[in-house]
Order: C-alpha cells, then structure tokens, then sequence
C-alpha cells in the first residue's frame, strides 16, 4: 500500500563501470514500489563506502587474472546496470507492501544492507543493497521489512548513517579473529570508515588498538580510542610497533591496506597470532612467505560484510552508546561527484554522508 508517495524521484544511477561520468543524477527516477513482505523508505542519510568506488570502477579482479575489470561477487555476478548503490542507509518507513503491518509506518529505521540469501550465519552466498538491488543514494528505497530496524537513539540521521557498512565489515573481522578483553590488536587505515570503526568495536569488547595511519591524523585516531598511533611510512613499521606497544606481542591484525605492508603485518603477529583482512587499498597482490605463515603457526582471516548476528551486535553497541559516530562531512546527493571525489582523496577521519537535496 502507497501513501502520499511522489511517482519519480532524484537519484544516482550507477551506468556502466568506469569513472566519475558513470554516476547519474537525475531527478526523473521512477519511484520503487514495495513488493510482498517489504518496506518503501524516505532516506535521509547514506553513508559512503569504498565499496561504492571499487564496483564503480570494476576493481576487484578474478581469481584468474587480479586486473581484470570485475564486480564484487567472486561468484555469481548480480548487478546490473543503471544501478542505485549505497549501503549505509537512514529513513522513514512511508508505505508498506503486501504482508506487512502498517503500524510500520512512520518508523525511523536504519538498513542492514545485506542480502544473506540462506537462512543461516553462512556468507558463502552473500550479496548487498547497492549492488544485488537498489541502495540508498536516491531519495526513495524499497526493501525487505526484517532489514529495516529501529535503534533506541537520539543520534541524528545523519550520525546514524555512519555505521552500518563500516562497523558491521568492523566487527565480523573482529569476530572472525576471536578478539578478546586485553588482546592488543593492530590496526592499519585507521583513520577511513572501517578501520576507525574496529578502533571504538575493539574498545567495546575490552581490546586494546593500536593504529596506523597517515600524519596528520594521529590526534584524532587516539581520541577516538586508539591506545597508540604509529604513523604509516616513516621508519620500519616493525619496530614503530614494537616501541609503541612496550614490546607486548600483537595477537590480532585487522588490515585494510595490504600492498607492501602485507609481510611486515605478519612479521609483527606474535606466534599463533590471527591476520583479518577487508580490504587492500595499498595494493590487492602481496608478498607471501609460507614459511612465516607456517612456522610462526599463524591464522589468515578474509571477512566480508557480516552476518545478522554481527548486526544485532552492533545495534546493541549503538543503543548501549560503546560506539560513535565519526562524520568526516555532508553532501547533497545532487553534489554527489563532488562527494566522491572528496572520498577518494582520503583527507578525513570517519565517514562521508549524502542526504537528499
């Protein structure tokens, strides 16, 4: 059932992979409707990801050939094109469909932005809004009812827009590597979305982080929680670490640049330390010694997204106030270029956020 719901709407469609003249404002999108067991949102907010730049650009390669030009799924390719990407969306229930309560309507919610395709933990088969289906960079967003929720918080829209991708990908690398209370964990991109998030996610479960990110950033990455901050590119990043952490061996590396750092990362693990990784913004190929790898009796981690058992923990984390936000800036989705641009530049700490015009 609609209500009061316009029939087109200002959007950004994603055309084709390549660069910035592949992403489409206009204003003539026709609005969604909200098919048996889903929701129509208003949105107010939507985060920005690398995620968004990477599909953008076809980034991801094959397992066959690293540079080819490629979507996110490694199996089984679901976008298609004009797309509407973003994950990280805030709004307002507006219309429900079929099967759905209409009490439903009125509530603000936040997404979670996966599409699990099973009915259990597993991500073997995982797929997200903005890229299996529309996302949030658009002023109107239908999905399934269970993936909208309402979060007990007087954070804004805008605030509440900055979690959801980054601190969900946060936290399913941190539960993948069993991060516990007094655990040292390092932690590289620490001033982008994902990694200021695992900074404040181990912090909530009693960890202690230590940082690496580029000058400049260094106050703000230890006010948000960080115990130390080693600043990438100067020195030997081995014994940065070492200096920093007082010697203590490092259980845990949460990696979200790869490239070169890669070997030094697990040269810093302590014996039977674990490495997660999300990400590879130095550079997706690295430099591998097995015998490091075997000798030392290390665990190697790839995570992606996260499950719902992640998400009800990071709402929880939320409503409980153990996180918070980081918003790095605010656009109009009709300055979305502008926007992106400014993301790709990396000259913020937290999250950049869109909302409609």
């Amino acid at each position: 059932m609609m209500h009061s719901v316009p029939r087109t709407m200002a959007a950004v469609q994603l055309t084709g992979h390549g660069g910035l003249d592949k992403l489409v404002y206009s204003r003539d999108v026709p609005v969604p409707a909200p098919a048996p067991g889903e929701v129509l949102i208003k949105v107010t907010a939507c985060g920005m990801n690398n995620t968004d730049v990477w599909v953008r650009e076809g980034a991801y390669g094959t397992e066959d050939d690293p540079s080819a030009v490629s979507t996110w799924r490694r199996h089984g390719n679901t976008l298609t094109f004009p797309r509407i990407q973003g994950t990280d969306t805030v709004g307002h229930v507006v219309a429900v469909g079929d099967g759905v309560d209409e009490a439903r309507i009125g509530e603000r919610v936040m997404v979670d932005f996966s599409i699990y395709n099973r009915d259990d933990d597993s991500l073997a088969d995982i797929d997200y809004m903005g890229h299996g289906r529309d996302g949030g960079y658009a002023e109107y967003m239908a999905l399934p009812a269970e993936n909208a929720h309402v979060v007990a918080t007087d954070l804004t829209d805008v605030e509440l827009a900055t979690f959801c991708c980054a601190y969900l990908t946060g936290e399913r690398m941190l539960e993948r590597a069993r991060l516990a209370a007094g655990e040292l964990v390092l932690v590289t991109g620490a001033s982008g979305g994902v990694g200021s998030a695992i900074i404040q996610l181990a912090r909530a479960r009693g960890a202690i982080p230590i940082a690496v990110a580029g000058r400049g950033k260094e106050a703000a990455i230890r006010e948000i929680g960080a115990e130390a901050v080693v600043t990438r590119g100067e020195g030997d990043l081995t014994e940065a670490v070492h200096a920093v952490s007082g010697g203590q061996p490092i259980d845990v590396v949460a990696d979200l640049v790869g490239g070169p750092l890669f070997n030094d990362l697990l040269k810093i693990l302590r014996p039977e330390g674990r490495y997660t990784t999300a990400g590879a913004i130095a550079g997706p190929v690295v430099k591998l010694d097995l015998r490091t790898m075997y000798l030392k009796q290390l665990e190697l981690h790839g995570s992606s997204q996260g499950s719902r058992a992640d998400f009800r923990r990071l709402v929880r984390y939320i409503e409980e106030r153990k996180i918070r936000p980081l918003v790095g800036g605010t656009y109009p989705l009709s300055e979305f270029h502008r926007a992106q641009t400014d993301f790709m530049a990396k000259n913020f700490v937290g999250k950049l956020v869109v909302v409609p015009n």
